[in-house]
């Protein structure tokens, strides 16, 4: 029975060390195998996919995409130039090639495309001297497209005092006028008359009320004035008798219009 028992703990032990070696065998060759990897795309193949998606687009689609890289780079560029730079294909579409042509924000020479602002301004000087050739102001919207950093020009010119920045009542849109003394000003007699003709209400609560009716926000608060005194934090200043004419030291804030005052 000894001796049974003995054989039974050696075939088992057997079978130990094969299923070992078995496990090891498996390990190894789980490491040694390489993943299979899918073939990449050529890039041949992949531009032509792209160019295929783009030129399914509508046109309209197509020539947005173009007047952004004429806009954004602001150079010009032949037809195979933009197919390279966007993929699409202006020689190969007619319609899209017409209406590149004839778009008054795209400028052909024969050859090679180019964006066109309303205005053919490249920096700060030639801004300022556009600027000053319209007295009766220039829409800022119309000079938004002029070259990249043309809204920063406006603001430095603005902080300068090279140039008057003005919003409508209806702050829809803004105008840009020169501020140059030596520009000449000519005010019409009638405008005069109707200038000297309005007269302001005595009460200040009224001018705030009319600024406000005309979308204009007071640089006062005579409201909250009267209620601050009568709690008692401030003094109200008496009410004095309005001057009529100009004194010495009376300051125009119109200096730039003389003929208002003349009388």
């Amino acid at each position: 029975m000894g001796s049974s028992l003995k054989e039974k703990l050696n075939t088992f032990n057997r079978q130990q060390q094969k299923c070992q070696s078995d496990l090891t065998s498996i390990a190894a060759s789980t490491r040694t195998a390489a993943p299979a990897r899918k073939s990449p795309v050529p890039a041949v193949r992949l531009q032509q996919l792209i160019n295929n998606k783009t030129r399914k687009t509508t046109v309209g689609a197509q020539i947005k995409c173009v007047i952004d890289l004429l806009y954004k780079s602001r150079q010009s560029f032949t037809a195979e130039q933009i197919n390279e730079a966007c993929y699409v294909d202006v020689k190969g579409s007619k319609a899209v090639f017409e209406s590149l042509t004839k778009n008054p924000k795209v400028n052909y020479d024969g050859s090679r495309f180019s964006y066109k602002s309303k205005h053919s301004v490249r920096d700060q000087k030639q801004l300022l001297r556009l600027i000053q050739t319209f007295a009766e102001g220039i829409a800022v919207a119309d000079l938004k497209d002029a070259y990249p950093t043309v809204m920063e020009d406006l603001q430095v010119l603005k902080a300068g005092r090279q140039i008057w920045l003005l919003s409508t009542i209806d702050a829809q849109k803004e105008i840009a006028y020169p501020n140059d003394p030596r520009v000449p000003i000519k005010v019409d007699d009638e405008l005069k008359e109707l200038f000297r003709s309005i007269k302001l209400p005595p009460d200040m609560l009224d001018i705030e009320q009319d600024l406000q009716k005309n979308g204009m926000k007071p640089a006062t608060n005579t409201a909250k004035r009267i209620v601050m005194a009568q709690n008692g934090n401030i003094l109200v200043e008496p009410k004095q008798e309005k001057k009529t004419g100009f004194s010495k030291r009376t300051k125009l804030t119109n200096a730039h219009l003389p003929e208002l005052f003349q009388t």
